[in-house]
């Protein structure tokens, strides 16, 4: 789901100051369609655009907008000492969103030079050019300007032994010829599957619905998470594959080993809640061994190896070998969509739950009257016809994108804008966007820092759809195989939509509360009320 690191997530704070800053402030104070939309048909053109070459000055040719041209503020620092300050205040002495925002405040500006973690030993070079504004955020789908080669988890780059010795889809750039040939075959099971993902996710979700509620009878609260997590990988599993886990060596512990697995990968972005002394020398001075985890991937391999033969069988015809589309069916199932999953669904509940029961009675109605509509039965049609539904799913991946980091290195000399500068990026430099930044920009969205249900209804909030950015594109833009926009993009919103439909149809209300965790939120269900009308 997605192309940069699940690694982030965000936490709930005022952040709309940021871009109301321009390069003339003194000061600056922190604050305390139709049925087919979730497979729409995609551009298989693998056709790259003609890549620019460097000239003398292309820069400042670009710079056609007239905005003034301003260096890049900030720095690097000291080699190996300024990366490991930065890489502390990050993660422990500031946090991701204040590091962020004090460099906003320091430079005036959301655009600018900074370190970016886990540096050495694990990362070569942590430099990075930062966009944390709605308007230059965009630059990095640009296929003509921005390359994508080994820039997925950002600085560095997991080992391959994590993943069979391949560098999976994820990592490729459009121009490397393996890429095209991947990217197809996930259209091509995504497209083969298609029937099966409405009735498959109200079985699975029907078995959290009532694993909550059985909890709920007996300790007075209930975990989402974990059901959820388990709900999400029998969804994948039986929609994608027509295979039950639980009826497998698999059982049901698909969701604890993909966890372990991604840990390995993404250990240098995270914080565990341990000591800072420990947990840094731990998880982001040197890599956590592979070895340690090869018998776990070795499981998930073997079941997906058994439950895909058919889609094997189609990537041989492509010119894939079964290995290497196993070892990417594995990647894009359990770290793209089970990762994006289990990041969204407790933000999307969070967001919800704090609504209160006035915003979830006007989503009981608005479903059930649908449904009824269409004799009770659950359609991608039918889902069209629930704007207010639509609006919230689109406003929660506004505030909390489940991918929010993008990484990019410049193919060559070019110009971006913020709102108020232009700024010339020198070819293989690296860029680094955090969306829930740009996606936040009160330049764009009215209160954007705000949970608005309905801030995507009507022929105007429409229009800000453009700016919804969090599937390594636009939520205007198509996946193609010339692209990095997620190949999945528009399954997760189905999921997403489907979730609120059989939650909505299950309940008038309920009651939740959240907290930060490793990989996000976690949130407990207090107490629901079955549908009454």
């Amino acid at each position: 789901m997605g192309s940069s690191s699940l690694a982030y997530s965000f936490s709930n704070q005022n952040l709309s100051f940021l871009s109301n800053l321009n390069t003339n402030s003194k000061s600056t104070s922190l604050p305390a369609s139709s049925s087919s939309v979730v497979f729409r048909r995609v551009n298989t053109t693998n056709s790259l655009s003609q890549k620019g070459s460097s000239s003398s000055s292309p820069a400042k040719n670009e710079n056609s907008s007239k905005l003034p041209i301003r260096k890049i503020p900030g720095d690097h620092g000291i080699p190996f000492i300024s990366p490991t300050k930065d890489r502390l205040d990050y993660f422990y002495f500031q946090g991701r969103d204040l590091y962020f925002a004090s460099k906003v405040q320091k430079y005036k500006s959301t655009v600018f030079r900074t370190n970016m973690p886990p540096a050495h030993f694990i990362a070569s070079d942590p430099k990075v050019i930062v966009l944390l504004d709605g308007k230059s955020f965009p630059v990095l789908f640009d296929m003509d300007k921005i390359e994508k080669k080994d820039v997925f988890t950002g600085t560095y780059m997991p080992s391959t032994e994590l993943t069979g010795g391949y560098r999976v889809l994820s990592y490729l750039d459009p121009s490397e010829p393996s890429h095209a040939k991947l990217k197809k075959l996930i259209f091509f099971l995504l497209s083969s599957r298609r029937d099966q993902v409405i009735p498959e996710f109200k079985n699975s979700f029907s078995e959290l619905f009532i694993t909550v509620e059985t909890e709920l009878a007996a300790k007075g609260k209930a975990d989402f998470g974990g059901p959820s997590d388990q709900a999400c990988f029998n969804f994948l599993s039986r929609a994608l594959y027509g295979a039950n886990p639980v009826d497998t060596k698999l059982g049901r512990d698909g969701p604890k080993l993909v966890s372990k697995w991604i840990l390995f990968q993404l250990g240098p972005l995270l914080t565990l809640g341990l000591p800072w002394l420990l947990e840094d020398a731990l998880i982001h001075t040197f890599r956590l061994p592979p070895c340690l985890v090869k018998k776990d991937y070795q499981k998930l391999y073997d079941f997906f190896y058994e439950a895909s033969s058919w889609v094997l069988d189609e990537g041989e015809k492509m010119g894939i070998s079964r290995d290497e589309a196993c070892h990417n069916l594995v990647f894009t199932t359990c770290f793209n969509s089970f990762g994006g999953m289990k990041l969204f669904f407790p933000n999307m509940v969070k967001w919800i739950g704090r609504s209160g029961p006035e915003l979830h009675k006007k989503l009981a109605e608005e479903i059930r009257s649908a449904v009824k509509s269409n004799g009770g039965k659950i359609t991608m049609g039918v889902m069209e016809k629930m704007p207010l539904m639509k609006s919230v799913v689109y406003e929660a991946l506004r505030l909390e994108p489940p991918v929010p980091a993008q990484y990019g290195r410049a193919r060559r000399d070019f110009v971006v804008e913020n709102h108020d500068s232009a700024f010339e990026v020198k070819e293989g430099e690296l860029l680094f966007g955090y969306q829930p930044f740009a996606t936040r920009d009160s330049r764009i969205f009215d209160k954007g820092d705000e949970f608005v249900p309905e801030r995507f209804m009507g022929e105007e909030g429409e229009k800000l759809l453009k700016h919804v950015l969090w599937s390594n594109g636009r939520e205007t833009d198509d996946p193609a195989l010339a692209n990095k926009q997620c190949a999945g993009k528009d399954f997760v919103v189905l999921a997403s939509r489907l979730l609120l439909v059989e939650m909505f149809l299950r309940y008038d209300t309920f009651e939740s509360e959240s907290a930060k965790s490793a990989l996000g939120v976690s949130v407990t269900i207090k107490s629901v009320k079955p549908a009454s009308f």
